[in-house]
């Protein structure tokens, strides 16, 4: 979550020169629970890494907020900057939506007003800068595999989808058939949802493949998959990683899960990706395709600004 509003932040910031300052809050225990309209910032962890703003202290021009903790901290940041801080919630806050100077929701969330913004997936940070940044640290070990070199990003157990190791077997199968029909390579990484399990038998199949499989030590290779990636497979339960991989404008292939209930936001973020011509259901092979990389999240930065100019004249 906090990447949605860093990375909307950032997106801000590359527009126009500002500087970012993250805050990190948190209820106490005894109050995380309680309804948003009953909370009170006397109510806040003061163990959390900072604090909300102290009266008296210089409000931003743009607050951006994600995530349910959140939600009446972005209207008290309203009240208490007597209205000079544009606040800005992403996701559906299913809470007093009309209060926020604009809401960035996804479009599958079905969500409309006159203040909310629909993007295809969530606002994050990736951009073909920062990947490129991130690819640094592995270009010894990614550059020389075999192309198509295919990023598989797997997540997990979630209120609507699982990955029994049964599933995880068959999917393994199917990419490793894939990826050794066209002479390839696997870059492959996992969620903290993914069962062990699965991670195990995953491995099992295809760790015969070159490429490099990371097993959650040192640093995060995700930022470098995504450079390096030809075609890029990703598990139907992240809306994230599935924005994420088509803003890179690499065919990003759908892998299925197992729905535990009905997930009718993902359905709709899969045919929205489909419709923009990103992404399609893994099919067993991988043929390739072109479409004009997802920008969401610059979009978004975009209406912001626009917005801001409007209210000050």
């Amino acid at each position: 979550m906090e990447n949605q509003a860093l990375g909307l932040a950032e997106a801000l910031q590359r527009l126009l020169p500002s500087e970012i300052a993250v805050r990190r809050v948190k209820w106490r225990k005894a109050f995380d629970k309680l309804p948003s309209a009953l909370k009170a910032s006397w109510m806040l962890d003061p163990a959390g890494e900072d604090s909300f703003p102290a009266a008296g202290e210089d409000w931003p021009d743009v607050w951006i907020a994600t995530g349910r903790a959140t939600l009446p901290l972005s209207l008290m940041a309203k009240r208490r900057s007597g209205g000079r801080t544009f606040v800005v919630q992403t996701q559906d806050p299913r809470w007093r939506t009309g209060d926020y100077d604009l809401v960035v929701a996804p479009r599958h969330d079905g969500i409309e007003g006159a203040n909310v913004l629909s993007i295809t997936g969530s606002p994050h940070r990736v951009t073909a800068s920062r990947l490129a940044e991130g690819a640094a640290a592995f270009a010894d070990q990614l550059e020389p595999l075999p192309r198509p070199r295919v990023a598989v990003l797997v997540g997990g157990t979630s209120l609507a989808h699982d990955l029994p190791e049964a599933h995880a077997v068959e999917l393994a199968d199917r990419i490793a058939a894939a990826v050794a029909d066209v002479g390839g390579s696997v870059m492959l990484t996992y969620s903290r949802r993914t069962p062990e399990a699965a991670k195990s038998a995953m491995n099992a199949r295809l760790s015969d493949l070159p490429g490099l499989i990371w097993d959650g030590t040192g640093a995060n290779p995700y930022f470098a998959f995504l450079h390096y990636a030809d075609q890029i497979l990703v598990t139907e339960d992240s809306a994230n990683m599935a924005a994420e991989a088509a803003s890179t404008g690499k065919p990003v292939h759908v892998l299925p899960m197992v729905a535990t209930k009905p997930a009718d936001k993902f359905g709709r973020l899969h045919a929205d990706l489909r419709e923009r011509g990103a992404a399609r259901a893994f099919d067993g092979t991988l043929g390739g395709w072109s479409y004009e990389p997802l920008n969401e999240t610059e979009r978004a930065a975009r209406e912001i600004l626009n917005r801001l100019a409007v209210r000050n004249g």
